[in-house]
């Protein structure tokens, strides 16, 4: 009889052992995540890229939010002690690329760098305030996660002043005046607070007006603003905006209710603001099927207009899940959506991604649909949960790489008979009709092994919370690779900002990325060449 020791203990797996996922590979590092099987734990420069991009907002099926937010916390703070400028270095990086669908998580680790660094990686954290920190709302968030890191010391005075005495006098009055409060915090505070010393007698003018005092001399925008104000017909607001060409947020909440305002307002909205406003517009008949939309159409196809305005994919993503459904999360505004529109912004989640070169290879896709992808909001974005994300991102690939097949999996793997011309709406419907499962991410390789599917690169979206199965991802990779003479590699695309991966770390054939990262798919492209 032969001696079976060695299946049970061994240094390292024989070639042809596969190990269940709810044990180690013998040999390894592996660690239990969240479900209960055997991953690799990511580092924390991996951790920080996660939290940056995605956030933890909703948590996730197996982790609150409250449990995820204090575990990422924990890892910024690793960055911190083990290198705190290239921590700020890369906060700045990821936020200034507009490489993340929200900056909040960006402006809460900028914070953490300022309260908890040397004084090399506080100061340069409070210096690139104004890199991260771009607009008022943002300014805000980061006072409001000053108060609970640190309080005001002189470094976070001068830091905030510094933020508005940068300034040119109009920039300065636009932020006054188009974000006056946000987050309990307002610019009020904020000037009392920081006591900036106004660079201009137009800064000291704006810093008056904005605490209350007489404002001779103040910045042309806020005599505007304040003419504005003092509009009693619709005529008056429509002449105040097509003169001084302004956006919607100078106008009084009065008058956001007029269609004549709105069809006023339409061609110089910035493009941020066209796109989330789009359902209001539609509701108030500014916008409608038997209305010219060639404007917006246009506009939504303007590659060199989206990357100019910094817009990342999922705005285009968001907008589009909220106006094909006909009504907004939050409040009573319903319309009837306008398919061409629709349309335009799913085109321009793909434009805001930038041109990716194919590769040629041959590609296998495998979304994770089981249950723990229902759960959470990519981004805090009501109703994009990593299944969703996943989808979109995959599209990507459906849309750049000619040769290419999207299975979707949890305890089946089946084909999801998605098209490059299909809206991400139409993939959740079919998503929907799935069956859900336990979550096994060998699949794709081994059902690409025994239906002798020939593949290069096999991409896997997941939450990387696989548990089911008598074979690990990686063995399956392997024996795959093995069986075939094909060097296959894997990528493994997170979902969520847990802390780990399928992937083997010490493979080079093997990636671990961000999905909802802009530079995503650029990045996959690059490994597969």
């Amino acid at each position: 009889m032969t001696n079976t020791y060695t299946q049970h203990t061994r240094i390292r797996p024989a070639p042809t052992v596969a190990t269940g996922q709810s044990e180690p590979i013998p040999g390894t590092n592996q660690v239990p995540n969240s479900a209960g099987g055997f991953v690799w734990a990511v580092d924390d420069w991996t951790r920080l890229d996660r939290f940056l991009v995605l956030g933890t907002e909703g948590g996730t099926y197996y982790v609150s939010e409250k449990e995820l937010t204090i575990d990422n916390a924990d890892a910024v703070k690793r960055c911190i002690v083990t290198d705190g400028l290239r921590t700020v270095d890369r906060i700045v990086e990821i936020s200034e690329a507009g490489r993340a669908p929200k900056n909040d998580a960006a402006i809460f680790a900028l914070a953490l760098c300022s309260a908890l660094g040397n004084d090399a990686t506080r100061k340069a954290a409070l210096d690139a305030l104004p890199r991260v920190a771009r607009i008022g709302t943002h300014l805000f968030q980061f006072i409001a996660a000053l108060e609970g890191f640190r309080g005001w010391g002189r470094g976070a005075r001068r830091a905030v002043a510094n933020w508005y005495t940068v300034k040119k006098p109009d920039q300065l009055a636009y932020q006054l005046v188009k974000y006056q409060q946000r987050n309990g915090w307002g610019h009020r505070d904020a000037i009392r607070l920081s006591h900036p010393k106004p660079a201009t007698d137009a800064h000291k003018a704006a810093f008056a007006w904005t605490v209350g005092k007489p404002y001779e001399g103040a910045p042309r925008l806020i005599n505007v603003y304040e003419e504005m104000l003092r509009a009693t017909t619709e005529g008056q607001v429509i002449d105040l905006i097509t003169r001084e060409r302004l956006t919607w947020e100078f106008v009084p909440a009065n008058w956001l209710g007029s269609k004549d305002v709105w069809q006023t307002l339409l061609p110089n909205l910035p493009l941020m603001a066209l796109v989330r406003n789009l359902g209001r517009m539609t509701a108030n008949g500014a916008v409608g099927a038997m209305s010219d939309t060639s404007n917006i159409v246009n506009r939504l196809h303007d590659q060199e207009a989206i990357h100019k305005a910094r817009v990342h994919p999922i705005a285009f993503l968001a907008a589009l899940a909220t106006y094909a459904q006909g009504h907004g999360e939050r409040g009573k505004l319903t319309w009837i959506p306008v398919g061409r529109i629709a349309d335009a912004l799913n085109d321009a989640f793909y434009l805001a991604f930038g041109n990716v070169e194919p590769t040629g290879k041959r590609h296998l896709l495998g979304i994770d649909v089981s249950g723990s992808m229902t759960i959470g909001a990519i981004a805090g974005i009501p109703g994009l949960t990593p299944r969703m994300g996943a989808a979109a991102m995959a599209l990507v690939t459906e849309t750049t790489e000619p040769k290419n097949l999207v299975m979707g999996f949890s305890h089946d793997f089946m084909p999801l008979s998605i098209t490059a011309k299909m809206r991400l709406d139409q993939v959740e419907r079919m998503m929907d009709n799935m069956p859900y499962g336990a979550t096994d991410c060998a699949l794709p390789m081994q059902w690409a092994l025994k239906n002798k599917v020939e593949v290069d690169v096999f991409v896997v979206y997941t939450d990387n919370e696989t548990w089911a199965g008598g074979q690990h991802p990686v063995e399956a990779l392997r024996e795959y690779r093995r069986k075939t003479g094909i060097p296959a590699k894997l990528i493994v695309v997170a979902m969520t900002s847990t802390g780990f991966s399928i992937a083997d770390p010490n493979d080079v054939g093997m990636l671990d990325i961000v999905g909802m990262d802009t530079a995503t798919p650029s990045l996959l492209a690059d490994f597969v060449r």
